[in-house]
């Protein structure tokens, strides 16, 4: 135990104790805060004498006077906008009236906050007010008179009309104090009535440099679209049927017995074969960017090897609006020849009937197979199916690639086909 009056050894170390490192950085940091504080009392210690008020009052009065110009710059950045008004957009051919048309483009252009929207009770009160006809003003020199009468910055104007079978957006933004037109858009959409509100805010979005959803832009625009709910807005199903054709690879046994010969059961053709069919096809719940299918495929296959092999396909599935890729799967019937048999000790094929030795029962396990000399049955299994569709015009060529899993054998195969919309 050591004394006040005993010294410590220098040379005595305390391994406990490790000095910790202090970086340029942080001792620069340290030095600056503390002549901020310095500074900063003596500041507020300068003021408060001068102005006869205590610290506190000081910082509170320093707080208040902050807060008060950050809401004046923000009350300036909305006051600074442009004013803009919307008096009646004209219409032809379709529901609505210049004054609906004329609200539906107020509503997008408040969207954009960009402008300081006049409100239309605002502009009502003022043109009843001047006793003002804006009835038929959609022109340049109407709108200047009136936008100077309501103290508008700027006017917009413009139409919307169905021309042929098309609906044709124009628009145009004038400035009032240099009686200008400052910008003009031309839209040209497909005739999808319901579908007015996307126009007016594709038209407006492009107009001011705003950017426009890709599929809902191609919905409205692509005559050739892939169908959706949309381009079918009358039609809560739609018909894609048409022929479908391909081919087929058998593996495992069911291969193996497809190349063995008429003699031993089998079929004496190749593991692969053309296919042909027709695809029924309805597509349902056509919403967002997928549709929901439903796919009835009837099909023959090996009749280009003397073979008769139907069957019956049924599939559900989806299929993206956007890209035209696909995905399905479902059931699979089909009707094939099988017999009861055995194999021998030397693993050779034989019919049940071909055991003629009615002394001996017959030793070897029956059981059933391919074999092309039996009767036809019923067979099931499970398909899976995935591919595109490319569009041409208003045909649709779909190509597709399956796979159906057995314990006979993997069936693999592709197709591809056309079809045209039906509704």
């Amino acid at each position: 135990m050591k004394t006040n009056n005993q010294k410590e050894d220098p040379d005595t170390k305390d391994e406990s104790f490790v000095p910790e490192k202090i970086s340029t950085e942080n001792i620069l940091l340290f030095l600056n805060l503390n002549v901020f504080e310095k500074y900063s009392k003596q500041a507020f210690e300068f003021y408060s004498v001068m102005l006869g008020v205590k610290k506190w009052t000081l910082l509170m009065l320093f707080i208040s006077l902050s807060l008060l110009g950050t809401a004046q710059i923000q009350a300036t950045g909305k006051a600074g906008r442009a004013s803009i008004s919307v008096l009646n957009i004209d219409t032809k051919g379709l529901g609505l009236d210049p004054i609906q048309m004329g609200n539906m483009v107020r509503i997008e252009l408040e969207k954009l906050d960009t402008f300081q929207v006049m409100d239309r009770y605002d502009v009502s009160y003022v043109v009843e007010k001047n006793k003002l006809n804006i009835s038929n003003c959609y022109g340049k020199i109407c709108l200047v008179e009136i936008g100077k009468t309501i103290n508008s910055d700027k006017m917009f104007t413009g139409s919307i009309e169905l021309i042929g079978e098309n609906i044709i957006a124009t628009f145009r933004l004038i400035d009032v104090k240099s009686a200008t037109i400052e910008k003009t858009q031309v839209n040209e959409f497909l005739n999808l009535p319901k579908e007015l509100q996307s126009m007016v805010q594709i038209s407006i979005n492009q107009m001011f440099g705003k950017l426009n959803e890709q599929p809902l832009l191609d919905y409205v625009t692509k005559k050739n679209n892939f169908e959706s709910s949309v381009n079918n807005h009358n039609k809560s199903t739609v018909n894609l049927s048409g022929p479908r054709s391909g081919f087929t690879y058998v593996m495992g046994e069911a291969g193996e017995r497809l190349q063995a010969s008429r003699n031993e059961g089998g079929y004496n053709s190749y593991p692969v074969m053309f296919q042909f069919g027709y695809q029924f096809e309805v597509q349902y719940l056509n919403e967002g960017n997928y549709q929901a299918l439903f796919e009835f495929l009837p099909a023959i296959s090996g009749f280009n090897q003397n073979v008769f092999l139907p069957s019956v396909t049924i599939m559900n599935g989806f299929r993206n609006n956007k890209h035209g890729w696909e995905i399905a799967f479902g059931p699979t019937f089909g009707l094939i020849n099988k017999a009861n048999g055995y194999y021998d000790a030397d693993q050779n094929w034989h019919l049940e009937s071909d055991w003629n030795d009615d002394t001996v029962e017959n030793p070897y396990k029956i059981e059933s197979r391919i074999d092309s000399r039996g009767y036809f049955e019923l067979q099931a299994g499970f398909i899976v199916a995935a591919g595109k569709t490319i569009k041409s015009g208003k045909l649709n060529i779909p190509i597709n690639i399956y796979v159906v899993p057995n314990k006979d054998g993997i069936r693999m195969g592709a197709s591809f086909g056309f079809n045209a919309k039906k509704v």
